[in-house]
């Protein structure tokens, strides 16, 4: 909740932030007043991979403190649907997370209670099921097809 809200705050209030959105938005703009793209390119992907990577490094050492095969169990997927499903906004992105995590507990607390009309085979796939769903509704709505930058994944060539 706190970095969600520190990088939040970062990308909307500071200059280093607005740098960032400027790049990612329109990167002929940014680069046309002085800005060094690939710089600012290279210094996000740096701080994604640190926080992947700490993320990562949280959830081998401090959730499952050993080491096992298919430790993520395809949990990255729904990390990728998150960015999908939270449109580039972080609030939004804080709500899915809680709402998959939400699914996710669902089958612990399913199991412990007993509840047997569903096979366990059945709420061990809630999640994924529940991702796919969430990403077909949102490929059906007209609003999520624009919500990324404008230059996410598009090389930069600067004009000499």
């Amino acid at each position: 909740v706190f970095m969600t809200a520190a990088v939040a705050w970062f990308l909307q209030k500071t200059r280093y932030g607005l740098i960032l959105r400027a790049v990612g938005e329109s990167d002929t703009s940014a680069h046309s007043i002085g800005f060094s793209v690939i710089g600012v390119r290279y210094g996000a992907v740096a701080f994604g991979g640190a926080m992947a990577g700490i993320a990562g490094s949280y959830y081998s050492l401090v959730l499952t403190p050993m080491w096992a095969e298919q430790l993520t169990a395809g949990r990255g997927w729904i990390a990728l649907a998150l960015v999908v499903f939270s449109a580039w906004k972080p609030g939004r992105l804080l709500l899915g997370a809680y709402l998959f995590g939400a699914v996710m507990t669902l089958e612990l607390h399913a199991k412990a209670a007993g509840f047997s009309l569903l096979p366990p085979e059945f709420l061990a796939a809630m999640p994924y099921l529940a991702t796919i769903a969430v990403l077909a509704l949102i490929s059906l709505s007209k609003k999520g097809s624009s919500q990324a930058p404008a230059c996410l994944g598009k090389p930069f060539k600067p004009s000499t």
